[in-house]
């Protein structure tokens, strides 16, 4: 089972992403090239992808807008997101269902 695309940095969670704007829906569709991939119900333009992608692991994960971070890849598809002291883990379960 490839998890590669997260990691747990003390009590935070970094996760590496694969991002696809402008989809039909926001869901969590799978693994590419190590990375677990997002399609996102948002367009690729000033900054609503980022936006709609931090507040659907804000919500998945039980915590506030501000404990999600991207840290790396502002405006490309590949992405670094800091989720910190998630409440929730939804990446078990997502990790379950990919393997």
């Amino acid at each position: 089972m490839d998890i590669s695309w997260r990691r747990e940095d003390g009590a935070d969670l970094v996760l590496t992403l694969h991002v696809q704007p402008g989809a039909k829906r926001t869901e969590i569709q799978g693994v590419h090239d190590g990375a677990l991939k997002v399609r996102l119900a948002a367009p690729p333009m000033d900054g609503k992808a980022n936006q709609a992608l931090l507040r659907f692991l804000a919500e998945a994960f039980g915590v506030g807008l501000r404990a999600v971070t991207l840290e790396h890849g502002q405006s490309a598809r590949h992405k670094v997101v800091r989720i910190a002291v998630p409440v929730k883990r939804p990446d078990r379960q997502w990790m379950a269902e990919l393997s």
